[in-house]
C-alpha cells in the first residue's frame, strides 16, 4: 500500500519523519510481531506500506527551522497512491497556514487523487490545503481546536466538529494537534490493513489507538466566544438553568425553537439538545476537577435527575467515564506541579 506525505510551503519535518516512521515501524512489526501478539494478524510477507514523500516541483524543501525535508518525488509523477496525507506546518504571521504556490498544487492534486479513490488524510494545519482543495464542502471534518474559529471563516461550507480528535467523512480523514499525525497514520493503518494491524501499531508505538477528544484540552467555553448569542446561552444554562430544554433555552433567549436550531447548526454545527448537553457536560468537568465532589452531586450540578444519564453523556462527548476523567486530570495536575517545582530555582 502506498502512501503519499506531502510536503509543502511550512511542513513541519517532524511530523512528516515521524508519519514515514510510524508506517516503517508497522512493516518492521508485521515482520517480526512480538511473541504473543501474532494471533489475528496478517501472513507474514513483504512491507504492506510503502511511503512516498512528494512535493509540488520534486525537489527538497526548508522547514520552518531551516532544516531540509526529503522528496522523493513531485506530485504529477508518482502516479496511483493508496492514501495522501497533509501533516502539520508553522503558521503565518496572520495565525494561518502560508498561502504559497505550492499549497494551491497541493490541494489541487489532493482534489484529483480523491476523485481516484485515494484516501486523503490531514492532521492539524494540514487540514486547510484540504480545504484549499474544495474536499471538506459539506462534510464533517476537524482540526486543531484552537484553529477552529479561523478554520471556520476560511472554509464556511465546511462542517467542522468542535473538539473532536478525528473525523471521517467520504474517504477524507481530518484530526487536530501537531502531534495528532500519530492519530491520523493509525487511522489510516486501521482502514487499509485492518484493525489487529493498527493494534499493533499502536502497541509497538505505545500510542492510543482511539485518540481522546480535543475538548478536554481547550479551556472551556472556548467555541462560545465567538458569538453573543453563545456566550449567553451558556451563562444561562451554566449558572441559571442546567437542567432546561431546548424548548426551554429558547425561550429564555427571546427566540422561536426553529430560528433557535438554525443559528446554533450556523454557528457551532450542533442542535439546541447537543449544545446544552456539551455545556453542562463541560461544566461537569470543572466540577470533576474541585476536590470533594461525587459524581452523584456533579450530575444534580449539571441539571441530571438520573446519575446514569450523566454517566452516558459524559462517556459518549469525553470519550471517559467520570471517575476515569477525575483520575486523569488529576495526573496532568500533578505532572504540571512536579514539572514547576523541578523548573523552579532554588532558594538554598
Amino acid at each position: 500500500m502506498r502512501i503519499a506525505i506531502l510536503a509543502v510551503d511550512g511542513s513541519l519535518l517532524s511530523a512528516i519523519a515521524g508519519l514515514s516512521d510510524l508506517f516503517w515501524i508497522t512493516n518492521h512489526a508485521l515482520r517480526s510481531p512480538p511473541d504473543g501478539v501474532a494471533a489475528g494478524l496478517p501472513e507474514r510477507g513483504g512491507a504492506p506500506f510503502e511511503t512516498i514523500i512528494v512535493s509540488a516541483d520534486g525537489k527538497p524543501l526548508r522547514d520552518p527551522q531551516g532544516r531540509s525535508i526529503p522528496v522523493d518525488g513531485a506530485f504529477q509523477d508518482i502516479g496511483r497512491c493508496d492514501a495522501a496525507l497533509a501533516t502539520g506546518m508553522a503558521l503565518a504571521s496572520d495565525g494561518l497556514p502560508p498561502a504559497s504556490d505550492s499549497i494551491v498544487q497541493a490541494a489541487r492534486w489532493l482534489k484529483a487523487v480523491h476523485r481516484q479513490g485515494t484516501l486523503v488524510g490531514a492532521a492539524c494545519a494540514g487540514t486547510f490545503v484540504v480545504g484549499e482543495a474544495g474536499l471538506l464542502d459539506g462534510r464533517r471534518c476537524t482540526t486543531t481546536w484552537w484553529l477552529h474559529h479561523a478554520f471556520k471563516r476560511r472554509f464556511p461550507k465546511a462542517r467542522p466538529v468542535w473538539g473532536t480528535a478525528l473525523e471521517e467523512q467520504d474517504g477524507i480523514v481530518t484530526t487536530g494537534g501537531p502531534l495528532s499525525w500519530v492519530d491520523l497514520a493509525l487511522h489510516v493503518i486501521r482502514r487499509l490493513a485492518g484493525a489487529e494491524v493498527a493494534k499493533l501499531a499502536a502497541d509497538i508505538s505505545v500510542a492510543d489507538s482511539l485518540p481522546l477528544p480535543q475538548m478536554i484540552y481547550a479551556p472551556r467555553g472556548f467555541i462560545n466566544t465567538t458569538d453573543p448569542l453563545l456566550l449567553r446561552a451558556e451563562q444561562i444554562i451554566r449558572h441559571a438553568a442546567p437542567g432546561l430544554t431546548a424548548e426551554g433555552l429558547a425561550k429564555a433567549l427571546t427566540l422561536s425553537g426553529r430560528t433557535l436550531h438554525r443559528r446554533l447548526k450556523e454557528l457551532t454545527s450542533e442542535s439546541p439538545k447537543e449544545f446544552i448537553t456539551r455545556v453542562r457536560i463541560e461544566t461537569a468537568c470543572v466540577l470533576l476537577e474541585t476536590p470533594g465532589a461525587s459524581v452523584k452531586q456533579v450530575a444534580l450540578a449539571c441539571g441530571y435527575g438520573e446519575e446514569s444519564a450523566f454517566r452516558r453523556a459524559f462517556a459518549q462527548i469525553t470519550g471517559m467515564t467520570p471517575a476515569d476523567y477525575r483520575r486523569w486530570s488529576t495526573g496532568r495536575a500533578a505532572g504540571a506541579a512536579a514539572s514547576h517545582r523541578i523548573a523552579a530555582p532554588s532558594r538554598e
